[in-house]
């Protein structure tokens, strides 16, 4: 195609010989994810694998980007569908929707990355006034055939012809209503019929046009409305959630169909081949009897265990059961089943590797290595940096006084509190306004993404563990208990009732427990997770009282610190965070910023220091400045003993230290009128008037307020060097490195090294110490990124600071923007994540690998690490990894996860270098 590419993309797709837009299930396999989506390339594997799969065929996600691209489908696709639909129906001894004994098809979307519920399937296509007729007599059942035609036709018309489907939930109701029923298994053949005729009436007059009688008209509308569903709002939000790229398009599954809704000896489930929530093995999926695959994930009637199924359909059952061991020994993870049993006849529908808890993913990775299936290396790659901190969330105090009104599935772990609400759009209005929400529905669909995105839990009194809110929370890390239910939800009313008669108004705070699937009125106090515990030291593997989880995440821990070559500091100010640090695993300082030393008691000397009119003003503040930052040092080179300490002299934009200058001016007023002593105020206001700034964070800050103030960063030169020459005398190990920041020239540089250089000399020659300290600069300029060649000459290494970085790249304050209009670039897309949340590979990232291969050109021997936030952010920690780095620095609390991603960086690298 690269030939033609200047042609229109409809015509390149045309005008190449040999391309295939469709591919039979016995042609394709599970490594053509991006061909044939995930659900086609799975269906594939298991009919190479032997397994019983309903014959079809998938139409590429090629076809789809075509499609998208142009607004036509390429012009070779009808053929091919034609020619693959012909052997299917040649295979299956019937045609599609003929009128004795139809061939009834399904269409089913299917991209590379699993976006549960967010695009597009019709069943039963091939269904009309004629075929139904045919297949009730085929069948030997009027009933199964008119529920059919009536679920075609509900599907149809909300997911290609865009009917709103409340309008058909309604006429259901109203179905049973009628009837005096409470489940639509209840309604007999009669009663399906003449809500077909119902269903039709609302398809003409909100679709303006009748169902579609013909067959193959239905099978090319509902590809068309798949291929569309990829640029749903939904699909759109759900991949920017999950961090999906949006040009990849879907596949489209057709698949002759299999039929659970025929009598009790039918039904259709989920599998998991461990439990998705514990990663414990066992029997774990949801079953129902007469009925079709959606009623499951949808949650609207509420299933049976799968173990349920044994005393229900043995033979069945048994055969399930060694079809998963099959498929979780192929594929060597937890699988994801759907399957329909046919009167008897097991049917698999789709596998894929299972969504599942934070928790989960550990325990299951390390269960896979004791069983041989995977090593080390592949089991870093089963977990990541943000399962990690979800299980270092806080769960609640089990010993607390709590007031349980219901119980539920626990479908995604974790402790939510919020306030009740009963919609998508109140749950993100509320969100927005700072308000902690509980996303309360008898059942969720795709449409409430966006509230379950804003929402902190999850709760429904309809579903299992497979329905779509579960699966969707478990993707999400979001915390989630379906099925309570006792609970009777209400949404119209915006109210839930509790056993009791106690009703929950929209806004009353409860509280749900993932883990447990217990829900509480009002909000129940919190404790820390195992494994803060653990990783604070108070929690230990191997002992008599371990966690189980803690010993998966210890494990995985280790697994990770072996693998992995970059080193992580932590960012932190004191002898308190950094002895945290430590116990986090951190293996120095990274960042120590001294602004934070200042404030508290110590603000009027610097107060005075910065205002000071003579040179004995000055020295008197930095004389009574320097034995407390002595001290600072001193413990913190105590805590971090043998490890590296980078200390960032003064870096802070000046109105931090200055008066308010409003409230001076108050107070020099107050005082004029009524005429009081205010000589000292009007000084301080009139100094403060003459350092004031616009834009103090591109002012008079970091190397220049060492150079405009005398003697302020040889002063805590002096500090850094006295302290490291006290703790060597105390037979310690400092391991200072002084970080110059905001150096935009190496003649900055070069000035204050001079003067460090000098006042080190001193130190060693009065103390006899050999102190080896470092000097280096932060590299958080656009401009020192591209003289990093020169920078390089002057400094022993460069820390990134990439929160400054990507301030001054993009333009941006990130006090402001992120309030302002992130949102609205996130919404948009401008954005995926936010650049200060994740590195801006393309801009900023650019920057960071320049510098590094500048710096190390003049100076090969030149240590490089990054200091800003995007240190603990697990894509950035790969990104710091693939270009070199020697170290990432970032919180205390997110040590463990830099540790972890680092690990996981070098197994993938290594990967690729394999490759």
């Amino acid at each position: 195609m690269s030939e033609n590419k200047d042609l229109p993309v409809a015509e390149q797709a045309a005008s190449v010989e040999g391309v295939k837009f469709v591919y039979d299930f016995t042609e394709g396999n599970k490594d053509l994810k991006d061909l044939l989506g995930g659900k086609g390339a799975n269906l594939a594997e298991m009919t190479n694998l032997g397994l019983p799969v309903p014959p079809g065929f998938t139409i590429t996600t090629e076809a789809c980007k075509v499609y998208l691209d142009s607004g036509e489908e390429p012009a070779a696709l009808r053929d091919e569908v034609s020619a693959h639909l012909d052997a299917l129906e040649a295979r299956m001894g019937k045609k599609l929707g003929q009128a004795d004994d139809p061939l009834l098809v399904s269409v089913r979307s299917g991209a590379k990355f699993s976006m549960p519920g967010m695009m597009d399937t019709v069943l039963n296509i091939g269904l009309s006034d004629k075929s139904v007729q045919g297949l009730a007599k085929q069948a030997g059942d009027d009933r199964f055939a008119w529920d059919s035609y009536r679920r075609l036709i509900q599907m149809f018309g909300k997911t290609v012809l865009g009917v709103d489907g409340e309008l058909f939930e309604d006429a259901l109701e109203a179905a049973k209503t009628a009837k005096k029923v409470t489940v639509d298994t209840e309604l007999e053949a009669a009663d399906l019929k003449k809500l077909v005729t119902k269903f039709k009436k609302i398809v003409k007059t909100e679709a303006g046009r009748d169902f579609p009688q013909s067959p193959r008209e239905q099978m090319d509308l509902a590809i068309h409305a798949v291929f569309d569903s990829w640029n749903t709002d939904r699909a759109k939000l759900y991949r920017r959630q999950e961090r999906i790229p949006h040009d990849l398009g879907t596949a489209v599954n057709v698949c002759s169909m299999v039929f659970g809704n025929l009598g009790p000896d039918s039904g259709t489930g989920v599998a998991f081949t461990r439990d998705p929530a514990s990663g414990h093995q066992g029997v774990y999926g949801d079953y129902l009897q007469n009925a079709q695959g959606e009623d499951v994930v949808a949650g609207i009637r509420n299933t049976v265990p799968l173990a349920d199924l044994e005393r229900i359909d043995k033979k069945s059952y048994d055969q399930l059961m060694q079809i998963m061991e099959t498929l979780e020994n192929h594929y060597k993870d937890l699988c994801d089943i759907e399957f329909t049993i046919e009167r008897g006849v097991l049917w698999m529908l789709q596998t894929r590797v299972g969504k599942r808890t934070a928790g989960a993913a550990f325990r299951i990775a390390t269960q896979l290595v004791d069983q041989g299936l995977i090593d080390e290396a592949e089991a870093l790659t089963r977990v990541n940096g943000a399962q990690l901190a979800q299980l270092m969330f806080p769960r609640f105090d089990e010993d607390a006084k709590v007031s349980q009104v219901g119980r539920g599935i626990a479908a995604s772990p974790g402790a939510a509190v919020g306030k009740a609400v009963f919609d998508s759009y109140t749950a993100v209005k509320w969100s927005r306004s700072g308000e902690k929400v509980i996303l309360i529905r008898r059942e969720t669909n795709p449409d409430d993404l966006d509230g379950m995105i804003a929402a902190e839990g999850i709760l429904t009194s309809r579903g299992g563990k497979t329905s779509h809110a579960a699966v969707v929370a478990r993707g999400m890390g979001k915390t989630c208990v379906c099925g309570a239910e006792e609970l009777e939800v209400d949404t119209k009313r915006r109210r839930m009732t509790v056993p009791g008669g106690h009703v929950v108004e929209e806004g009353d705070v409860v509280s749900i427990d993932g883990s447990s699937g217990k829900v509480y009125l009002g909000e129940v106090p919190v404790v820390p997770s195992p494994v803060v515990e653990y990783f604070e030291g108070r929690m230990h593997p191997g002992a008599d009282d371990a966690d189980e989880l803690v010993e998966a995440v210890h494990r995985m821990m280790a697994f990770a610190d072996r693998k992995r070559r970059l080193r992580v500091r932590a960012n932190a100010d004191n002898a308190e965070d950094a002895l945290r640090a430590r116990r986090f695993g951190a293996q120095g300082i990274g960042l120590c910023r001294t602004e934070h030393m200042f404030l508290g008691d110590r603000r009027e000397l610097v107060e005075r220091l910065i205002l000071a009119d003579t040179q004995a003003e000055r020295e008197e503040s930095l004389k009574e400045l320097l034995p407390l930052q002595k001290q600072d040092f001193v413990q913190l080179f105590e805590s971090m003993d043998g490890l590296p300490v980078t200390v960032r002299l003064l870096d802070p934009p000046l109105h931090e230290f200055l008066p308010d200058i409003t409230e001076l001016s108050v107070r020099v007023a107050l005082a004029e009128s009524r005429q009081e002593p205010h000589e000292n105020e009007l000084r301080l206001l009139q100094a403060v008037h003459r350092l004031h700034e616009q834009n103090p964070m591109l002012g008079l800050r970091g190397v220049r307020l060492g150079l405009v103030i005398p003697g302020l960063f040889t002063m805590q030169v002096r500090a850094i060097a006295e302290a490291a020459a006290e703790r060597k005398a105390a037979k310690g190990d400092p391991r200072a490195e002084i970080m110059i920041p905001l150096v935009g020239t190496v003649q900055e540089l070069e000035i204050v090294r001079e003067e460090a250089d000098k006042v080190i000399a001193e130190v060693e020659a009065a103390s006899g110490a050999q102190l080896k300290l470092s000097i280096g600069t932060m590299i958080e300029l656009p401009r020192a990124a591209l003289t990093a060649g020169q920078i390089a000459e002057a400094a022993q290494f460069f820390s990134f600071g990439t929160n400054d970085l990507t301030q001054t790249v993009w333009g941006f304050s990130r006090d402001d923007v992120e309030a302002s209009f992130f949102t609205a670039y996130l919404e948009k897309g401008i954005f995926g994540v936010s650049p200060f949340e994740t590195i801006d590979k393309d801009g900023v990232g650019s920057l960071v690998k320049l510098a590094a291969k500048a710096g190390r050109e003049t100076r090969p021997d030149l240590k490089l690490g990054v200091c800003g936030e995007h240190g603990g952010d697990p894509e950035s920690v790969h990104f710091f990894h693939e270009v070199g780095l020697d170290y990432v620095s970032c919180s205390p609390f997110r040590i463990p996860v830099a540790r972890l991603e680092a690990g996981r960086a070098a197994v993938q690298s290594q990967g690729s270098d394999h490759r």
